[in-house]
C-alpha cells in the first residue's frame, strides 16, 4: 500500500507513482487520439458533412448514457472499496486476535515454562505468515523461517497450523496447566484465526460477478467510440483530447476498482499485508 501525506495534495498532480493509471493506458489513450483524430477526418475533410448533419444530435444520447455510466462506475468503486476495507478490517482484527492471546498466555503459562511461551509464540506468527501466502497464492514462500513445525504445504497451511494450536492448549489442560475456565478465555481468540481466514477467502474467491463487469467494460468502450461522431461537428479536431480525457476518466476508474477489490495481492493498493505480519511478530517478541 502506498503510504502518503494527503495534506500535501497539489504535489500528486504532477506526480507519477507505479499505481498511475496513465501507464497503464498509455498505449489504449494512443489508439483512442488515432481513432478520434480519423473520425473527425473522415467527417469534416473527406464527407464535408454538415453542422446540421443529423450526426450532431448522437450527444443528446450521451447526455443521457453518461449519467447512467456515472451511476455504474460509483457502484463499481464503492463495492470494491468496500472489499479493500473489510480486508482491512480483518486484518486489524487478526492482529488485536494475536495480542490478545499473547497476553492471556503471558498471564496463565508458568514463568518457567520458555518452550511452551516459544512454541506459542512461534505458532502465532507463522500463522500470520502463512494466512497471508495463502492469500496471495505463494504456498512455497517462507517469510519467516522455515518451519520446524509438521505441516504440509500441499495442504492448507493457516488450518494445520490453527489444529496445532489447539492441540497444544489441550495437551497442556491436560497435563493440568490450564485450567477449563481458562481454555474458554483461550477459545475465543483461537476460533477467530479460522474465522478471519475463512472470511478473508471468501472476499478472495468472490469477485464481481462476470456478467457486471463485461457489460460495464463493453458500455465504456461503445460509449466513447461513439463520442466524436456527433462531438467532432461542434468540436472539431479539439474532439481528441476531449474524448482520450473521457476515456481515461472513466477506465482509470474501473481499474482502480479492479485493483482494490481483491486487497490481499501485492499491487501498489493493495493492503501492507508483509508490514502487518512483521508488527505482530514483534509485538509477540515483546509479549512472550
Amino acid at each position: 500500500m502506498i503510504a502518503y501525506n494527503p495534506k500535501n495534495w497539489f504535489t500528486f498532480i504532477f506526480k507519477l507513482h507505479k499505481a498511475d493509471t496513465v501507464r497503464k493506458l498509455f498505449p489504449m489513450l494512443l489508439a483512442i487520439a488515432v481513432y478520434v483524430a480519423l473520425v473527425v477526418y473522415v467527417e469534416l475533410d473527406v464527407l464535408h458533412l454538415a453542422e446540421d448533419h443529423h450526426l450532431k444530435n448522437i450527444t443528446t444520447m450521451h447526455s443521457l448514457l453518461g449519467f447512467v455510466i456515472s451511476m455504474l462506475l460509483v457502484f463499481r468503486t464503492n463495492t470494491a472499496y468496500d472489499r479493500w476495507w473489510e480486508g482491512r478490517r480483518l486484518w486489524g482484527g487478526l492482529i488485536n486476535s494475536t495480542r490478545n492471546l499473547a497476553l492471556k498466555l503471558t498471564a496463565m503459562l508458568p514463568a518457567d515454562d520458555v518452550a511452551s511461551r516459544t512454541y506459542f509464540k512461534q505458532l502465532i506468527v507463522e500463522y500470520a505468515f502463512a494466512l497471508k501466502n495463502h492469500l496471495r497464492g505463494h504456498h512455497k514462500e517462507h517469510d519467516l523461517f522455515v518451519s520446524k513445525f509438521t505441516v504440509d504445504m500441499a495442504m492448507h497451511k493457516p488450518n494445520q497450523i490453527a489444529k496445532l494450536l489447539f492441540v497444544k492448549t489441550h495437551e497442556l489442560h491436560q497435563a493440568g496447566v490450564f485450567s477449563g475456565e481458562q481454555i474458554l478465555y483461550l477459545n475465543e481468540e483461537l476460533r477467530s484465526f479460522t474465522d478471519i481466514c475463512g472470511a478473508c477467502e471468501r472476499i478472495k474467491n468472490t469477485p464481481i460477478p462476470f456478467s457486471y463487469s463485461v457489460f460495464l467494460k463493453k458500455f465504456i468502450f461503445f460509449y466513447v467510440m461513439t463520442l466524436p461522431l456527433g462531438n467532432g461537428f461542434s468540436l472539431g479536431y479539439l474532439s481528441v483530447p476531449v474524448v482520450v480525457f473521457v476515456f481515461y476518466v472513466l477506465t482509470s476508474l474501473e481499474l482502480i476498482a479492479e485493483e482494490i477489490e481483491n486487497p490481499f495481492g501485492i499491487d501498489a493498493n493493495d493492503l501492507p499485508l508483509t508490514s502487518m505480519c512483521n508488527n505482530i511478530k514483534k509485538h509477540l517478541d515483546e509479549l512472550l
